[in-house]
Order: structure tokens, then sequence, then C-alpha cells
């Protein structure tokens, strides 16, 4: 009996320092994070790619001193006089009533289950908890009415045909160029990506340098990735880095990698962190079986040692340094190449500052923008240098927006966008500026630099940009496209995820 009289003890209390933690982490990720969706903040919070032990100490120690002192500050009200009831079990026995006392049952215990409840669900309320629901309960026709199939799209690819080096630069966005150019720094952070744009092919929401605008479903890594390589947003009814180990990754989609492998070309990725992290090794494997460079194959071939570990796996620096013996390996054959990278110093928070990065900014995390940037320019130049630079196209874009809050001016009017630029493209774009675009449409779009024509201009959700077409963010503006993609989609459950759709379906109990 004493025992059952302790339980409510012990839950009222745990109830109490629960909603407390909730309510203190959203606020800390709301006022942290740039997070958009459910989706994103599931990524954040529970896998946090990229980030080290070193980068979320802080954020540890601010949640869980803030943990205590609102904990401290609940339990004051009791902290006073006993006030309870008992809880009775009532039976009859032979016409007889017996009651039965179970435990005791204190206001205090009422008290802490009302204040956990409510800070559960204003902590619901900042993760965007109450939106994602919704969604979950409306389906969208959007792949159904616009999506083209690359499988059966006619696809025409010039008879010497074009190398690719694409680099995903991590939460690189056009607000890092000056306002002079068309971004929002009274001084440049990204001189040389700038220089590139404004010399290259930039596409552009405003007639400056600008870019992609971010829709659902595309905002963080793995999802820019699929977004920019296969024109479809990720979809899953689970965690989107948790998408890993069934039968197939999107096993009814058909990406960049699956096209390019089928013309011809030996694919290639790299990338510091381990690729298992996301479902990314078994993205490229089965889609373009890509040779995959990751923390893991670099330790492997002996180009680290075992234990080594920096940041989230090894700096940008060792990543163009692999990425060149990369290219020239693939350059030795009579097959052209596609080599991919994905770079992770600019990760959310601050990012990483390699050894001789200059320190002119006031923020980190400009100075390490400005690092990267002099990295893509010289690894470009050596490209640019290479006996097959005339031959190969270059591609450079953000995999999304910077999740990291409070680094750039907030409510100023200016529409951030992901970055984007084109070096040595086989054909001139119609008009690449003013235009109103997403990161889908660059998985077309890169496919006619290489001098692919495409007919009707459309592979998947995605427009190529270099043609006239609108895009689906011209022609049905963000609030409908964002809407539309947030939803459950038959289609895409059915079609391009299949067999690994029902096996989620299995793992969820559904």
């Amino acid at each position: 009996m004493e025992k059952l009289k302790k339980v409510p003890r012990i839950i009222k209390y745990l109830l109490l320092l629960l909603g407390v933690f909730l309510l203190v982490l959203s606020i800390y990720i709301k006022n942290g994070y740039d997070v958009a969706s459910f989706e994103q903040l599931l990524y954040t919070v529970m896998n946090a790619e990229g980030t080290g032990v070193d980068s979320i100490k802080g954020g540890i120690i601010i949640v869980v001193g803030g943990t205590i002192l609102l904990y401290l500050l609940c339990l004051v009200p009791i902290l006073t006089k006993k006030l309870s009831r008992k809880v009775f079990i009532s039976l009859k026995i032979k016409k007889r009533k017996f009651l039965i006392p179970i435990s005791y049952i204190s206001h205090r215990f009422i008290y802490c289950f009302i204040i956990c409840a409510a800070f559960v669900a204003i902590s619901l309320e900042n993760f965007g908890f109450y939106e994602y629901l919704a969604n979950q309960f409306q389906y969208s026709n959007i792949y159904e009415n616009y999506y083209v199939d690359p499988k059966t799209a006619e696809l025409t690819f010039p008879e010497k045909k074009q190398n690719l080096i694409y680099i995903f630069v991590e939460s690189l966005e056009a607000t890092n160029a000056s306002k002079a150019s068309g971004g929002n720094q009274a001084t440049s952070i990204i001189p040389n990506l700038e220089k590139l744009a404004l010399e290259n092919v930039n596409f552009s929401d405003k007639l400056g340098i600008g870019g992609s605008t971010q829709v659902n479903g595309t905002g963080w890594t793995v999802a820019g990735m699929i977004a920019q390589t296969s024109g479809i947003n990720m979809k899953v009814d689970i965690d989107g880095n948790e998408y890993t180990g069934f039968s197939s990754f999107l096993g009814g989609m058909t990406n960049i990698g699956d096209i390019l492998k089928a013309n011809g070309y030996s694919n290639h990725i790299l990338m510091g962190s381990d690729a298992k992290f996301g479902g990314r090794n078994e993205l490229f494997s089965q889609h373009g079986d890509y040779e995959i460079i990751d923390l893991i194959e670099a330790k492997k071939r002996g180009k680290l040692p075992e234990d080594y570990s920096v940041w989230w796996g090894f700096e940008d620096l060792k990543l163009f340094d692999y990425a060149k013996e990369t290219v020239l390996e693939a350059a030795k054959s009579d097959q052209p190449f596609n080599v991919t990278l994905l770079t992770a110093d600019t990760h959310f928070q601050d990012g990483y500052v390699e050894e001789g990065c200059s320190d002119i900014f006031e923020q980190q995390y400009a100075n390490v923008f400005h690092c990267t940037d002099s990295m893509i320019f010289d690894f470009v130049n050596w490209i640019k240098q290479q006996p097959f630079g005339k031959d190969t196209t270059i591609v450079i874009a953000g995999d999304h927006l910077t999740m990291q809050r409070n680094f750039y001016p907030e409510n100023d009017g200016y529409a951030r966008t992901v970055y984007n630029t084109i070096i040595n493209s086989r054909v001139a774009p119609a008009r690449a500026k003013d235009r109103q675009f997403t990161t889908m449409d660059l998985f077309p779009t890169t496919l006619a630099a290489l001098g692919v024509e495409i007919k009707g201009d459309r592979l998947a959700l995605g427009t190529n940009l270099f043609s006239g077409r609108n895009t689906l963010l011209e022609d049905l503006g963000f609030e409908k496209l964002d809407s539309e993609l947030a939803k459950r989609s038959m289609f895409y459950n059915n079609n391009l995820l299949g067999e690994s759709y029902y096996e989620i379906k299995d793992s969820l109990g559904e």
C-alpha cells in the first residue's frame, strides 16, 4: 500500500519535468534554428547532421540550464501545504460494497498534470506539429497532375558528352552576396562565388544575383540532394533521415545518376561524413551505382587514421583534395564522368573554421562561408586548367537555406534564396533572371546544361530553366505549391517509394 501511495509522487514530478523540458527545448529550437516544417525539425533535433559535439555544447547548456530554472519556478506553488484525496476501487460482493483505497492523488498531481499538458501543447505548436498532423489527413494530386516520369521522357544526349562536376555547398544562400549584386550583405562574404555567378549562368528570382525558393520537403541535406538530382521533394512517413535499411530507396524514382549511368557515365560522390547517415549510401548506390568516398571509405583507403574525427568527419579542404584525385582518375577513362561533392564546413551552428581561414568578419559563420568560398574558387580554377576542363560543366548550388537563425536580418523584406551558378554550360538560357523556381528545377536544368535535349522541358516536378517554359512555382505560386507538397500523396507512396512504402507502414504498425 505504501508503494502505491508513492507512485503519484514520482509521476507528478516527472510529468512536470517533461513538460518543462519540452517547452524550453521548443523555445530554443524555434529561436535558434530556422526550420520551416516539422519534418525539418525531426531531422534537426533527432539527427543534427554535420553537428559535432563541440557545436552543440552551447545548446545543451542553455536547454539544461533553462529547464532547471523553470522547473524550480514551477515547483514553488506545490511546495506549500499538503492537499490530497484518496482514490478507491469500489467492489460489490454479495450485495455488499467495499471501498479499497489504492493511492493518494494530491492536488499537486493535478497541478503538475495541467502544467505538463499546457507546456506540451505549446511545444507542439512551436515545433509545427499541428500543421504537420493536419497535412497527414489531406491528400494532394500534384504528382498525378504534374509529374513527368524521367523513365519515359524523351532525352537526347549530344554526340560528344559533357562531364559534370556538381558541388553541393552546405547552407549556401544568394543572401551572402553583396547588396550591390543582388545579395543582402554590405560586404560580400562570398566574393569569389559572387564573381562566378556574375560571370556565368545564375538563375535568379531577381535581376541581380539570386536563387531558388525553398519549398516543403527540400529543406535539409538529404531532401535537398533528392530535389536537385531527382526533381521531387522528400515525403516519407518517418523521420526523413531514418529512411534507410529498406529494400529500396525511393525505388520508383529516376534521378540524374540513373540517367547518366544509362548513357555511359561513371558516377562518383564524395562527402566527409558517413554516407550511411540518412540512407545516402543507398540513394547513390541504388540510383546510378556511384562510387562513394565518405569518412569510412577514406579510412579504409588509408587516407585518414582510424580514429580521425573533425567536425562531423573530415574537413572540406581534404574533400577538395580527394575530389581532385577522383576527377583525375575518372578522366583517364574514355567514359564521361559525373563527380558530385557535398561540403559541410558551413553547417550550423557557426560552421567549422579550418586552419588558414581568415578572420575578417565579426561573426564566425561569415568567416567560414568566406573560407569555403576560397576553397571552391580554387577548385573551379583547377578544373579549368585541366585538359578536360573545356569539356566539363560545373554546377555549384546550396543544398538548402541555412538553418541558423539570427545570422541574417529578419523581417527586412529580403527574400532569402538558395545559391546556384552553372559554369561552362552547353546552352544559353532564354531567361535567367526574374524567375520563380525551386531546387527541384535544377534536375532537368543540369541535364540541359550538359547539352541534353529534353522534350517538353519538364522532368519529374522540375522545369528546364534554360527554356522559356514556366516552372510550377511560376504557374501555381508559392502558397499553393508549398501547401500541396506538404500533403500526403498516394502517387508518391505507390509509384516513387514503391516497396519501401509498405515496409514503412509495417515498421510503423499500420
